[in-house]
């Protein structure tokens, strides 16, 4: 697996020799930056990610216990039923089942960790 930040710093030093500028190492930067934080995929997740809860919660599998907590508790604020009371039924199907997904991710990574 490659560093989070690999694809920044190649994208930086790319758009800097390229452009001959210092604002080609930024835009290569910020490119690389939308790259590794996957800005750029669209429609579903593939089956793989789909298997990898570390992947559902956005979190290294060398991520420490706190931060995939930190993680956990981000996203249940986000996709948590109770917070969308109001709202369409279809959104709040989408949350349940994006919830019960990231408590299901959650428990397997707990259950790895034992």
């Amino acid at each position: 697996m490659t560093p989070r930040w690999l694809f920044t710093l190649v994208l930086a030093i790319a758009g800097w020799l390229l452009l001959r500028h210092p604002a080609g190492a930024v835009l290569g930067g910020l490119l690389g930056y939308a790259i590794d934080r996957g800005y750029f995929r669209f429609g579903r997740r593939t089956p793989v990610e789909d298997d990898d809860p570390f992947a559902v919660l956005g979190v290294s599998p060398l991520a420490e216990d706190i931060e995939i907590e930190r993680a956990y508790r981000r996203l249940m604020g986000q996709f948590h039923p109770d917070r969308l009371a109001g709202a369409a039924p279809e959104l709040r199907e989408q949350a349940e089942a994006r919830a019960s997904e990231i408590n299901a991710a959650y428990d397997r990574i707990r259950a790895l960790r034992k």
